[in-house]
């Protein structure tokens, strides 16, 4: 299998990010190419990384609270750049009753905080075989 191309990204105002390097590091250990693209990314930015560095999964960070704004914004923009069959997966501090919400408009999985590394590792690498099996 292929190495998988994941863009880790920190949407809105978000002024933290060291949850987001962790779980990049743990996808890198896990033989994964991860692109970071930093703090402050507007979901137009994250659309256009993503489609530049051709990726499979792009995960959200975010503690702000602007995840059901920003989230569909990049769901949508990949749509509409052709990429709707890349994952989206999130992360941060969002609330349980938004999960249902974010998954019915395009997201994958949310993990929140103390998520075992392993467990994310394991869902991104099912996610992206499953993708590729067609």
């Amino acid at each position: 299998m292929d190495n998988i191309r994941v863009l880790i990204a920190k949407p809105g105002l978000d002024g933290h990010d060291r949850g987001a390097k962790v779980v990049a590091q743990a996808l890198r250990d896990a033989g994964m190419e991860v692109i970071y693209t930093g703090l402050r990314q507007t979901p137009e930015m994250i659309a256009e990384a993503a489609l530049q560095e051709d990726v499979e999964v792009i995960g959200l960070s975010i503690l702000s609270g602007a995840h059901m704004t920003l989230f569909p914004r990049v769901i949508d923009l990949l749509c509409r750049n052709g990429m709707g069959d890349v994952i989206v997966v999130g992360g941060g501090i969002i609330p349980e009753g938004d999960i249902p919400v974010l998954q019915e408009l395009g997201v994958s999985a949310v993990f929140g905080p103390g998520t075992p590394l392993g467990e994310i590792v394991r869902f991104i690498e099912g996610e992206v075989a499953r993708v590729r099996a067609g």
